[in-house]
């Protein structure tokens, strides 16, 4: 098919038969012509086609969207040649398949050069959508898009630039591809992308792509990676806090791997960064109010300006409430005024206060409990070195294992006290840096060990109850709180491996005292040396009682010999006056 130009002209359509006799190249069925409308009445539009001939278009091919002849005389038209009505030897003439035609010619020609055509996505058929690029095409859904589309519902209405794959026109069939345009489109960008593309670039992009960790910035036929961490110099729960697909955006290029083709990419460096004054603009000490962003188990961050956040440490919240989750005291969105503590402008840390904006009660407490004033209050808590004791709301005291007793071995404190129980303490000392205050209970009587070398002095012998028994000896309550350890080697003058074999606790046992080191509170006795110096007493005491028994004997002879003596005196003078003289 083609357009006829006229070389003839002929009287009228009755005519039209001897016109195309003598004509070489007269119209055809199927020819497109090129008219000039002559006339517009109610129902028909009359076309001059160059022919003195006159064609026929029905009216409702010219009519707009309103119902209006979208033509006017003199217009020049493009008319589809159907032929002559042998009744009355009218041409028929008709603009929407000399349209038709011309979007068939045209989109044969775009599949012969390869060029793309416009058109836009008119709904979902099986296996892909429908394109209206002047006729209907089928849009396979593997070339909708660079990647597979999973939802092919949100295409629908969107107009765009399409490859024709197949063509054919005689079943009017076309299939065309999405896909192919844009990685062409895709390619040249990308060319264009990769001459200007160095760090420290500054370029404009679409946001293509969020995750949890970034977005992915298209360049133009280069996809660059936006870290959650270089989109503000603030802090970012989601990169959807700041980003929406599809947004245009600056960035800076951080860094590119040309072998790779990776690129990073940041928008906060485009920014001044806010912490490169912050120790001039927070100096410690100083008060100011920010609103708080997060809350977190360990505290809360507060934003002092935009890109600029501070931590509230837990321990910094309150002088008094201990173990509370930082959500009870403060909220996201609350204002509130705050310390400076410090900054660590390398670190990108600002230390914040919460409590130091009011009065320290810990001050108070140093003057008000000094060191030796004895109070009462209830035990808190109950831990495993020891006891927590309330000595005014919200402000515990410790009462460490080590002071329940002078003497006794400390025992695990679930079992000496419970909580809500009573007791009477002393004041240690109070540290107010610290938040301490520490708390005794064997304070409230004198040490009894303070006289213990006088009670026990070395080498005496002393007596108790067995307390407790270990393989290394035996443990013997001399009185109320004072316990002497007897060790296995000293239990006896033999070898003893087991003590449970010789004692049990409840027995009563004797000992020497053979040792007192009252710094490490210890004494040390010793049935060994007991029996010892028992021993030894024995075999003197036996010993004196055979020199007493001598010296006993001894006397006595002499005593005999004594009196025998006086006997022979006394009778001397009357022995010697009954012999006769001589």
């Amino acid at each position: 098919m083609e357009r006829v130009a006229p070389e003839q002209t002929v009287g009228g359509s009755n005519d039209f038969e001897s016109l195309m006799g003598q004509s070489l190249r007269a119209p055809r069925p199927g020819d497109v012509l090129t008219g000039t409308v002559l006339a517009i009445d109610r129902d028909r539009v009359i076309i001059d086609i160059s022919y003195k001939c006159e064609g026929e278009v029905a009216l409702a091919e010219f009519l707009d969207r309103e119902g209006k002849p979208a033509v006017k005389e003199g217009d020049t038209v493009d008319v589809y040649f159907e032929g002559v009505e042998t009744d009355n030897g009218t041409v028929t003439l008709s603009h929407a398949k000399a349209e038709k035609f011309k979007v068939w010619r045209e989109l044969e020609k775009a599949h012969q050069t390869e060029a793309p055509v416009e058109g836009v996505i008119t709904g979902k058929v099986k296996g892909g959508l429908q394109v209206d690029i002047g006729v209907p095409a089928f849009l396979p859904g593997s070339h909708v898009d660079l990647r597979p589309a999973r939802n092919l519902d949100r295409y629908i209405g969107q107009r765009g630039r399409f490859q024709i794959l197949k063509f054919s026109r005689a079943r009017a069939n076309v299939v065309v591809s999405r896909r192919v345009v844009l990685e062409r489109e895709r390619a040249s960008l990308r060319e264009q992308t990769l001459k200007v593309l160095e760090e420290g670039v500054i370029l404009e992009g679409v946001v293509k792509n969020i995750t949890d960790y970034g977005a992915f910035i298209d360049l133009g036929g280069l996809d660059g990676l936006l870290h959650i961490t270089d989109i503000s110099w603030g802090r970012l729960q989601h990169p959807s806090e700041v980003l929406r697909v599809s947004d245009r955006v600056k960035v800076v290029v951080l860094r590119y791997d040309p072998q790779r083709e990776r690129v990073s990419l940041g928008m906060k460096q485009i920014m001044p960064d806010p912490w490169s004054k912050a120790a001039e603009s927070y100096p410690a000490g100083s008060r100011l109010k920010g609103k708080v962003v997060s809350v977190t188990d360990y505290g809360a961050f507060v934003e002092l300006e935009k890109g600029v956040e501070g931590l509230v440490h837990v321990s910094e919240m309150s002088w008094s409430k201990r173990n509370v989750h930082p959500s009870k005291v403060v909220s996201p969105g609350d204002l509130v005024e705050v310390q400076v503590l410090g900054v660590d402008e390398a670190n990108r840390r600002i230390s914040l206060g919460l409590k130091q904006t009011e009065p320290n009660p810990w001050e108070e407490l140093a003057q008000r409990y000094p060191t030796g004033s004895r109070l009462k209050g209830k035990v808190k808590s109950v831990a495993d070195f020891g006891i927590f004791v309330e000595i005014q709301p919200g402000i515990d005291g410790l009462v460490h294992q080590s002071d329940f007793s002078w003497s006794k071995r400390p025992k695990a404190p679930a079992e000496l006290f419970r909580k809500g129980e009573e007791v009477e303490v002393v004041v240690l000392g109070v540290d107010p840096g610290q938040e301490r205050i520490s708390l005794g209970i064997k304070q409230l009587r004198s040490d009894p060990w303070l006289s213990v070398a006088e009670r026990y002095p070395v080498n005496t012998k002393a007596s108790g109850r067995v307390s407790s028994l270990a393989d290394f000896g035996v443990f013997v309550e001399l009185e109320e709180g004072i316990e002497g350890l007897i060790h296995v080697s000293q239990l006896s003058t033999e070898r003893v491996d087991k003590p449970a074999a010789l004692f049990k606790v409840g027995d009563q046992v004797e000992a020497l005292v053979a040792q007192v080191d009252l710094k490490e509170r210890r004494i040390g006795l010793s049935i060994r040396a007991l029996k010892t110096v028992e021993e030894r007493e024995e075999v003197q005491a036996y010993l004196k009682r055979e020199q007493d028994a001598a010296r006993v004997s001894l006397d006595e002879i002499l005593q005999e010999e004594l009196r025998l003596d006086r006997e022979e005196n006394e009778k001397r003078p009357v022995r010697e006056a009954k012999e006769p003289q001589r």
